[in-house]
């Protein structure tokens, strides 16, 4: 299969091994001196919503908790996820978005309301953690804020005295309010995500009704930070804000492009008084509903089988930017890929509804292959949040009690740092296959992008669970002097990182020599590779 990108930003991982002799060389060529789109920061974004443990025990232990935390929030996940560089988390959810009123989270956690979270396991919610523990946990870990507000079982109202909460000035009587509980200056909402899943658990609303409602919550669930919005300017005109809210409509769950169509039709027509920045696609790998492959202890054929389904990212995103290029031919919308990622079987023994599972280097390989996807679309999509970022499905970090793991999904992403912001650079390649039974997918991977820092970065992945890849790459324009880099790879498609043994699946340095101005690799089998080279 032959396969011709324009590539953006990614980390990957190679230990060296010896390749058989007659094995050809796989060959790459960067156009070092090309140009492409942007690949925003924002398409490695998280997901924590108010389910399981994904909080509480994950992001929140109470400050009385002998687990070290500043104000609750639990210091080696903050310091963990710092170090991904998280540009945006969404929150509350999720289906838990469109349960949740936001007053039963604010004020002395004593006097707040206990509910249950119907969504997920009908487990108690103390509301411990609500919309000022969130901003400071933001803040904590250097994040911006993606809002989800309730459109299903709440109000237009409720979302705007929400908004004010958290955006107006103390002067009014709901900056008073927030003020009171600990925090004069307006909250800044980067992003606010206007319903989820409306045509499922978020209401299950026929397109065009969705839409009546998505205009009103655009108009009247402002963002009354002036800072961030800006203000009339007396003289005549306004001033612009720094930093504007984008307001995310709910978009497609599935091939069905009817939300597409109802969404971008009415954006087209939008006039003054509201409008939309996003529209959402939610896409998961789990082969069919209820998921079924387990999330340790599979063989070759799951792998297989999971890697192919990922593949249908892929499909989802040229079917609805289709749709959206007949409306936005200047891609103004972004496509906003808010929940995404491995959807496995709960771990035996744990409980109904918490979506506890184990993370493998199949989901780190599997984490890669949608990245590069995001990044050959980075002109459409130009946001993005895994589901989800401590506990839950294809988690960054488990917890349990005071222990911590990384996973190597989280290692993943740490190698893709690099590509947040970068330019993405045209890649081609000689692809290959991977063939298990009567499951066929891409061998080859791969992603180039120019770093802010000025050098060439390099993603490849090696989907062969069992051959290792010389890699040969030519980087037109560029003349590299020098290459370095790290490889996450395992000895087991199944390999995974436990509190017993936190280091299987980490990244280690990769050997890449530099021949009259190529770059040459071998890349073990099942892995992932990142590398830069310096001009």
């Amino acid at each position: 299969m032959k396969a011709r990108f324009g590539m953006a930003a990614i980390a990957l991982a190679t230990v060296c091994s010896a390749a058989p002799a007659q094995q050809a060389a796989v060959k790459v060529t960067v156009t070092g001196n090309g140009t492409g789109p942007r690949i925003d920061r924002n398409i490695f974004g998280q997901f924590a919503e108010n389910l399981g443990s994904g909080i509480y025990g994950g992001i929140w232990v109470g400050d009385h908790s002998p687990i070290p935390n500043v104000r609750g929030i639990r210091s080696d996940v903050v310091g963990a996820l710092r170090a991904l560089k998280v540009p945006s988390v969404r929150w509350p959810g999720g289906c838990f978005a469109d349960e949740y009123h936001w007053r039963d989270g604010i004020g002395p956690r004593a006097k707040r309301a206990v509910t249950v979270n119907g969504s997920w396991g009908n487990a108690l919610e103390k509301n411990d953690f609500g919309t000022d523990e969130f901003f400071d946990f933001l803040d904590q870990i250097g994040s911006g804020a993606y809002i989800s507000v309730n459109m299903g079982s709440g109000s237009v109202k409720e979302a705007a005295d929400w908004m004010a909460y958290m955006t107006a000035d103390p002067g009014t009587t709901a900056g008073a309010e927030r003020a009171a509980n600990g925090h004069r200056a307006p909250y800044r909402v980067k992003f606010l995500g206007i319903g989820n899943e409306s045509w499922s658990c978020g209401g299950a609303y026929k397109p065009d009704y969705y839409v009546d409602e998505m205009k009103r919550y655009a108009r009247f669930a402002r963002n009354l930070n002036i800072e961030q919005n800006g203000t009339d300017n007396p003289a005549g005109g306004s001033v612009a804000g720094t930093d504007p809210m984008r307001r995310i409509a709910v978009g497609p769950g599935s091939p069905n492009t009817d939300y597409t169509e109802a969404v971008m039709r009415a954006w087209k027509g939008h006039d003054w008084a509201w409008s939309i920045e996003g529209l959402s696609m939610h896409n998961y790998t789990w082969v069919a509903w209820p998921p079924k492959y387990a999330s340790t202890g599979f063989g070759e054929r799951e792998y297989a089988t999971l890697v192919k389904d990922t593949l249908k990212m892929e499909d989802m995103i040229r079917i609805h930017s289709a749709v959206m290029d007949t409306y936005d031919p200047e891609k103004r919308v972004p496509l906003v890929i808010d929940e995404w990622g491995v959807w496995l079987e709960k771990l035996p023994g744990s409980r109904d509804g918490f979506l506890h599972q184990q993370n493998s280097i199949r989901d780190a390989i599997i984490a890669s292959i949608n990245l590069n996807m995001f990044t050959r679309h980075a002109d459409r999509v130009r946001m993005t949040a895994i589901a989800q970022m401590v506990n839950v499905l294809q988690a960054m970090i488990l917890t349990d009690g005071p222990k911590m793991v990384l996973t190597p999904t989280y290692h993943l992403f740490k190698m893709y740092v690099p590509f947040q912001d970068a330019t993405r650079l045209p890649i081609s390649f000689d692809a290959g296959s991977y063939r298990f039974g009567d499951v066929t997918v891409p061998r080859i991977d791969a992603i180039a992008a120019r770093g802010t820092d000025g050098k060439v970065w390099i993603a490849l992945t090696n989907v062969d669970p069992n051959q290792p890849a010389r890699i040969d790459v030519q980087i037109d324009g560029v003349r590299g002097r020098s290459a370095s880099g790290t490889v996450l790879t395992a000895d087991r498609v199944d390999a995974i990182n436990s509190y017993e043994h936190p280091d299987s699946v980490v990244p280690r340095p990769i050997t890449a020599r530099v021949d009259q101005g190529r770059v040459q690799m071998t890349l073990p089998s099942k892995s992932v590779a990142v590398i830069s080279v310096e001009p």
